[in-house]
């Protein structure tokens, strides 16, 4: 089944981080004030209770026997809760004092919620998971979880299709990317070439991708200044754009659960970006032998640009009124471990954070899966800073009047820097 988009993984409605927030204009950085600990030495003991979203907590109780047999004192209690209403049953939780030990949070999540969490102990090791996940960790100096899980976006893309069109390998580049989409339609009777969010929830956030490749970005290195408007910026919106004017991508594709899916099993739409979950889904949904019709690839890089994608996923945190601290960060502690990691991405499909993991057959053998690890050594993440969802909205509302209304991008970026101005960066 295909069961999770990037909004559900990594999104705040704009409504409740204002309300979380107090309207993303704090002078000061959230940030825990409880002091970091240490694990103590012999097996966990006592009741651990953990909140997951989605897949994930449907799966985690089950895949924990192994840690129950190595700490047979405890007893862990998942609550398996609904992505999109997580993160008021948190809020409310965290008013109420009636938190979990651990909670599951979304990467973006964590601005929002830090002052309820507890650093993690120093000997949890951390040295080998990949730096963009760590650093949505890092809050107000201090580290506030550990990554469980990563995610980044590629290409998906109809091999059988690709010939018919008349190439005979993926391009790596914008020119040729573009150049297969409108192939798919000229030659592989596709009705689009490729499916590129257009507008809504999310559409700034999902062509990244392209913006980061091109060597633009929307802050400064130390996150205190938003940099939106940029030449660099300005074209790659420019070449975005260029498959809605020209008819390759729809203006106004099926926003229906399973839409994106059928018309790439039909053949209808043949390339779209997306993670990892849809690798299974997409061999159920086309049946014997579909799995050799497609493929992944890299995002495609500008002319002296790079391939860089988006990475985001989950962390694993301890709120500060834990009543068990030291069962809740050794769970944590093993549920991060290389060959955990390993046995979980089995499970459910998730990617390792640990990037010793991808040593692994499991990630290693399948050619779909390793472009995921190679693409992870190329990412960014959403800023860790409050204002962030409210400047993403007003990004996703300029994407659309750009590629929908043919709003100019350099109009565009110039309106959006000022609103991300005026709204500031939470600091």
């Amino acid at each position: 089944m295909i069961r999770r988009n990037l909004a559900a993984a990594t999104a705040v409605t704009a409504t409740l981080a204002l309300a979380l927030s107090g309207c993303g204009r704090s002078n000061d950085r959230p940030q825990s004030d409880a002091p970091a600990s240490r694990l103590t030495n012999g097996p966990a003991t006592g009741t651990i209770t953990v909140w997951a979203q989605g897949t994930e907590g449907e799966a985690l109780a089950g895949f924990l026997r192994p840690f129950k047999d190595k700490n047979p004192g405890v007893d862990v209690k998942v609550t398996a809760i609904p992505w999109d209403s997580a993160q008021n049953k948190y809020q409310t939780a965290i008013a109420g004092g009636t938190t979990p030990d651990i909670g599951m949070l979304g990467t973006d999540w964590m601005p929002t919620f830090a002052s309820a969490l507890r650093p993690a102990p120093a000997d949890i090791d951390t040295g080998d998971i990949f730096p963009v996940s760590l650093q949505t960790t890092d809050i107000g100096g201090a580290r506030l979880g550990v990554p469980w899980y990563v995610e980044t976006r590629v290409l998906f893309y109809r091999t059988d299709l690709m010939k018919k069109a008349g190439f005979d390998s993926f391009p790596k580049d914008w020119q040729g990317f573009k150049a297969l989409a409108a192939a798919y339609q000229d030659k592989a009777g596709a009705k689009y070439g490729v499916t590129l969010p257009s507008g809504g929830w999310n559409a700034f956030l999902n062509n990244l991708p392209f913006v980061w490749s091109n060597g633009a970005d929307f802050m400064n290195a130390d996150q205190t200044k938003w940099t939106f408007d940029t030449p660099k910026t300005v074209e790659a919106l420019e070449y975005l754009s260029g498959f809605f004017k020209q008819g390759i991508a729809n203006k106004n594709p099926d926003a229906e659960t399973g839409s994106t899916a059928s018309a790439f099993v039909d053949g209808s739409v043949p390339m779209f970006i997306s993670g990892p979950w849809d690798i299974p889904g997409l061999k159920t949904a086309g049946g014997a032998g579909f799995e050799d019709k497609f493929a992944v690839a890299p995002i495609p890089a500008p002319p002296g640009g790079t391939s860089t994608s988006f990475a985001a996923g989950a962390n694993l945190a301890v709120f500060k009124n834990s009543k068990n601290p030291d069962a809740a960060w050794k769970l944590v502690q093993w549920l991060t471990q290389p060959d955990v990691q390993v046995e979980w991405f089995k499970t459910v499909n998730d990617l390792p954070s640990r990037q010793s993991a991808w040593k692994d057959p499991a990630l290693t053998a399948d050619p779909k899966v390793s472009v995921f690890g190679e693409q992870l050594k190329s990412t960014k993440t959403a800023p860790v800073l409050t204002t962030w969802t409210q400047v993403s909205a007003a990004a996703d509302t300029e994407i659309e009047r750009v590629f929908r209304g043919g709003k100019s991008p350099q109009d565009a970026v110039r309106q959006l820097q000022s609103t991300a101005d005026s709204l500031g960066t939470g600091e």
